[in-house]
């Protein structure tokens, strides 16, 4: 396809951007304390640039550092210093082609009472005392018990209400002289990011942010001229719309994201905040206002799988939001809307379903997704699988001084680094067609290594084919799809039903040697009845090697792989879910519960937490409470284990010693996720000379 509408030209305002892909703004943790771009940060906004975007939007950037700050490590705009330290940014994207605007935000009650006036306190220290980041991330954990205590400030919010989902700070309402003084730092900002050479700054009213709180009837709850009508809720973002036009001019473009439907009808809470026809009328009213383009989103942290969905959303499943929008206004309007290929990109521009198209993930996932399309190598396109692995690693590793890390793309954060081409055609042998060594496999064909990857199965794809096979994970495959595709592009050479040994292997006489042998599901022995014969593990049901049908099955443990597998097993069976910890899914994104746990409650999953397995007769299932160790009988005629899984070395401990540089990655190495494969691929890759 030549994808006509997707690569012609089209304007913000007087803006005129080379195509219709724009990059959505993401945090992904790059900055620093005092809000000026790392080198990293801009490597990582370069590569975009150079792959090919029309228009990239920055991540979520402070407008004031007392309350404003979200991350420890985020873009500001609160200072005059940021604007002169954006230049080099904003000249290194332009350089290649693509328009820079800043995202401005403030998260409101969804901040961290931990950040709150820290933030300048954190500038100072680590101006004057050297490694002070590494001292606060040491301390950090501490301060998020006080958190966890709500032992630290309130944050500021439009009003009191309810407490965020996910980020549950306590609050105090802004007063009236605070929301104007606010409305000042915002338009300043926009000032600092004229002056620091961007062209167009985006004010983040989507997400349940502050400016969307302002919006909402369920969190803004004032009395005073910015709170109750329409009218009122919308003053506080029209007022920062036209103060920034004032200001910098009404040739300065200002796109505006917003929420156009809080989503609670989806989470059984219809009539709960605004749905939405309110939210078109928004949208009318801020074309009005003066805004140049609407970035049409949706939900809040409430509902936060409605703005960011995970694996089991349908592709353009919201598109019907931004058509809403569109057809109301005739500024242009941008919208992500779960894109996930050139074909659904471009349809959905030719339909008049948005003017632009945002892809934000896509881009983490391959930052030449754009390159790609245009030079007819949409085969070698890595594409986002929505495992959500993006947002959990920021979250967590935020508290760590980390940045996001992607599943599919081990180059986030180190867009500057390039392996060396100095293979010179020397062989080597990887034994294990998942993640880990169809991505190892690939680098180091890139690098001119001549390659042989071994697989015993008949099919690539290690555990991706069973973290594929429960309903609603169809896009797990698209990541062996793509890693097949790229590996044989590189010059891999994949046997399948090629089982390797030692002989073999000696036979082949390769300069390196990589295990990437996966790993197999725990039996623990100590289980009376573990050996029984409907006694199964999660491999043998998501394999489809074990279909059950009408029995009463009970799974053992509650992570991903145990909800997949009872959700698998539902609705043929009766499925109980046995835990041992106090929650279900201990540990897991909360993301992955939301989604799953509706479908198997509706099954009529039952679940039995705090409960470890003591013994399986064949018909009943022994359980012990772990704080009273109290017993629990419960009539099962299948068992089912999802327990975990035990490295398979043994392949690697027989040939480790009868070759030299010899390599283990992946769970063959120690048992993990996608990106701890990948990113295991690209350390041996990386260290092989």
């Amino acid at each position: 396809m030549n994808y006509e509408k997707l690569f012609s030209p089209v304007k913000i305002g007087n803006v005129e951007l080379k195509n219709r892909v724009v990059m959505a703004p993401m945090h992904i943790g790059l900055g620093q304390f005092n809000g000026c771009p790392t080198d990293k940060m801009i490597d990582y906004y370069e590569e975009r640039a150079k792959g090919g975007v029309g228009l990239i939007i920055t991540e979520i950037t402070r407008v004031e550092d007392i309350n404003g700050a979200s991350t420890f490590a985020q873009l500001s705009m609160s200072h005059d210093k940021n604007a002169e330290a954006l230049k080099p940014m904003a000249e290194r994207i332009h350089k290649h082609g693509a328009k820079l605007f800043v995202q401005l935000h403030h998260a409101g009650r969804q901040n961290l009472g931990l950040l709150v006036g820290t933030t300048p306190m954190n500038i100072l220290l680590d101006k004057t005392l050297p490694n002070y980041s590494e001292l606060l991330y040491k301390i950090v954990p501490a301060g998020k018990l006080l958190l966890d205590k709500h032992i630290v400030p309130p944050v500021a919010a439009p009003s009191k209400c309810e407490r965020s989902y996910l980020v549950e700070s306590s609050m105090r309402a802004m007063s009236t002289k605070e929301v104007r003084n606010l409305i000042g730092s915002f338009v300043k900002a926009a000032e600092r990011v004229k002056a620091g050479g961007a062209d167009g700054v985006e004010l983040h009213a989507s997400h349940g942010y502050l400016i969307q709180q302002f919006l909402s009837p369920n969190t803004n709850k004032r009395t005073d001229e910015y709170g109750g009508s329409l009218e009122n809720r919308m003053r506080f973002l029209i007022e920062i719309l036209q103060g920034i036009k004032f200001k910098c001019g009404k040739d300065f473009p200002v796109i505006v994201r917003l929420t156009v439907d809080e989503c609670y009808s989806y989470i059984g809470k219809k009539g709960k905040g605004y749905d939405l026809s309110e939210g078109v009328e928004m949208a009318k009213r801020l074309e009005e206002a003066g805004a140049d383009a609407i970035d049409v989103s949706s939900a809040a942290y409430d509902t936060f799988n409605y703005w960011l969905e995970p694996t089991s959303f349908e592709c353009g499943w919201r598109a019907y939001m931004a058509k809403a929008v569109r057809d109301a206004v005739k500024i242009p309007v941008l919208a992500a809307n779960l894109i996930r290929s050139a074909e659904q990109a471009e349809k959905q521009l030719e339909d008049g379903i948005q003017d632009l198209v945002s892809l934000g993930r896509p881009l983490i996932a391959d930052p030449h997704w754009v390159e790609k399309v245009q030079n007819g190598s949409e085969d070698q396109i890595s594409r986002c699988i929505c495992c959500l692995y993006c947002i959990q690693s920021m979250m967590d590793n935020a508290y760590e001084g980390g940045h996001a890390e992607c599943s599919v793309n081990p180059f986030i954060g180190r867009e500057a680094v390039k392996l060396p081409e100095n293979g010179n055609g020397r062989k080597i042998a990887v034994i294990g067609a998942g993640p880990a060594g169809l991505m190892c496999s690939r680098l180091l064909a890139e690098r001119g290594f001549s390659v042989k990857l071994f697989e015993k199965a008949k099919e690539a794809g290690g555990q991706l084919i069973l973290a594929a096979a429960p309903p609603h994970k169809e896009k797990i495959r698209w990541c062996i799809e793509d890693m097949v595709s790229r590996a044989e592009k590189a010059g891999v050479e994949i046997s399948l039903g090629a089982e390797a040994t030692n002989d073999i292997l000696k036979e082949y006489d390769p300069y390196a040697l990589v295990f990437a042998t996966g790993a197999n599901p725990v039996r623990p022995r100590s289980i009376k009845g573990i050996d029984l014969d409907n006694v199964y593990t999660s491999t043998d049901i998501l394999s489809g090697r074990v279909k059950l049908e009408g029995k009463k099955a009970a799974v053992i443990g509650s992570g991903m792989t145990g909800l997949e597998t009872a959700e698998k097993l539902c609705p043929d069976n009766k499925v109980t879910v046995v835990e041992m910890a106090d929650t279900v899914a201990p540990g897991t994104w909360m993301q992955h519960v939301d989604d799953a746990m509706p479908r198997l409650e509706k099954d009529g999953t039952k679940f039995m937490t705090g409960q470890k397995l003591v013994e399986f007769d064949g018909s009943c299932i022994t359980t012990e409470n772990t704080k009273n160790g109290g017993k629990t009988y419960t009539m099962c005629d299948a068992l089912v284990l999802a327990m975990g899984v035990r490295s398979d070395n043994a392949l690697y401990l027989e040939c480790r010693n009868n070759f030299s540089n010899v390599y283990i990655i992946g769970d063959a190495n120690k048992g993990g996720r996608i990106a701890d494969a990948t990113a295991s691929a690209l350390e041996i890759a990386s260290k092989i000379k």
